[in-house]
């Protein structure tokens, strides 16, 4: 694979990817730093493949290629962004967002029902977590949750 002139290919499979929503995953990129964000990850990316020394072009496969852009693609998307909340939203993608509604799984009525009012992060030690403060839709109680993350 020639990193450079395949670019367009990978980088678009990736923008599409983590650009839409899907069943189960949403974009953790908001609408206003789209733009910049794909013209800053194609440049980063573009000096990292074109900085590769020949002999590490040999040992790099799709697979390498495609996670590095990924990565080039979140840390610049980081940059980007201006709430700590949008942070969150890009370092963890797939953990619940303000405004997501919950059900308790041990509860099979509309008491089982909350919204997601806060969240932030947080360390105990050395474990990270997300905390994640909540209503419950029926009752309007305040309550809260958290989540061990990986770091």
């Amino acid at each position: 694979m020639d990193p450079v002139a395949d670019t367009p290919d990978l980088t678009e499979a990736a923008f599409d990817f983590w650009f839409r929503d899907h069943d189960h995953i949403r974009s953790p990129f908001p609408m206003y730093i789209r733009e910049a964000l794909r013209e800053q990850a194609l440049k980063r990316f573009t000096h990292w493949c074109t900085h590769l020394k020949p002999e590490a072009k040999k040992e790099v496969n799709d697979e390498i290629f495609a996670e590095k852009f990924e990565e080039i693609l979140f840390e610049t998307g980081m940059g980007l962004v201006v709430t700590e909340d949008e942070k969150l939203s890009i370092r963890y993608p797939f953990m619940p967002r303000i405004g997501d509604v919950i059900r308790v799984q041990e509860e099979k009525d509309a008491a089982g029902e909350s919204k997601v009012t806060d969240r932030f992060y947080h360390k105990r030690g050395d474990e990270a977590f997300l905390k994640v403060k909540l209503i419950r839709l029926n009752t309007n109680e305040a309550w809260e949750t958290e989540f061990e993350l990986p770091d």
